[in-house]
């Protein structure tokens, strides 16, 4: 049930939001179910999760061999210069298992309070109140930690709800897949266009209903906890598409990182 507590335009804003998650989760399902099951050829044994899957092995010298994870080139730095954190960042061609219900709330909980988050917030705090994005909150030292325990509160609820909450309903995959070549004029159309579709749990693409209207959702619920002249149709819009313009900003980053990291940096970050 809708919060009472809560002004008609956001009241409004979470109500579409739910409806398209729980649209969006239906046809998803549907879809799974339609989905033909792969026929494997005669002869060719299939991996159950209780046997063994023999690991490629990578030799380290004369007569040494060592297992290789897989999994390993797929991975980025957890943080990009220690200030922003990658933890969604996976490597351009990479084939990954879906991710657990378990581990989207995982990925959602480091994203929100790493470190680095935390840095995050700190300079977009001083951002909102260098404009003086909310003039209820007054000036000075107190008003910055207005503004920063605002902007945390956003970043969690928007975190938990683009890569735990509406993910695990609309089986949605989380995770930003970089381009990883083409031009820059390609790769950063390529970064803006995951703010509109995704992959999803069982390898195809949808809209991105997590990024869309989980952060609609957001909104809504941020308007629980500020002044109330800011309890709007425009201000909550503004909210709305504010984060995702940041989202599709994050994604340029974490697209051109790795080449960022390799040429000034020589793959030190």
């Amino acid at each position: 049930m809708i919060s009472r507590n809560l002004p008609v335009p956001s009241r409004l804003f979470l109500a579409a939001a739910l409806v398209a998650i729980l649209f969006a989760s239906n046809a998803a399902q549907c879809l799974a179910q339609q989905l033909p099951t792969p026929v494997e050829p005669p002869g060719q044994n299939k991996a159950l999760p209780d046997v063994p899957v023999p690991q490629p092995e990578a030799t380290t010298g004369p007569g040494e061999t060592s297992v290789q994870d897989p999994n390993t080139n797929a991975k980025q730095p957890k943080r990009i210069l220690w200030i922003f954190p990658n933890y969604r960042a996976v490597s351009a061609d990479t084939q990954l298992p879906p991710l657990s219900l378990r581990e989207k709330f995982w990925l959602a909980t480091q994203d929100s309070f790493d470190y680095s988050s935390f840095i995050t917030t700190a300079m977009l705090a001083g951002i909102s109140q260098a404009k003086n994005s909310y003039p209820e909150f007054g000036h000075h030292t107190a008003a910055y930690g207005r503004y920063y325990w605002h902007a945390q509160a956003d970043l969690a609820v928007g975190n938990y709800l683009t890569e735990a909450i509406v993910p695990a309903v609309t089986h949605e995959d989380p995770r930003y897949y970089t381009l990883g070549h083409g031009g820059f004029f390609k790769r950063t159309g390529y970064a803006v266009s995951r703010l509109f579709i995704t992959r999803t749990d069982f390898g195809g693409q949808t809209i991105n209903i997590s990024e869309l209207f989980g952060n609609g959702a957001g909104a809504a619920i941020s308007d629980a906890y500020y002044p109330s002249r800011e309890r709007t149709w425009t201000k909550t819009g503004q909210k709305w598409v504010t984060q995702i313009g940041l989202d599709g900003a994050f994604n340029i980053v974490k697209e051109f990182w790795p080449d960022i990291n390799r040429a000034i940096f020589h793959g030190k970050y």
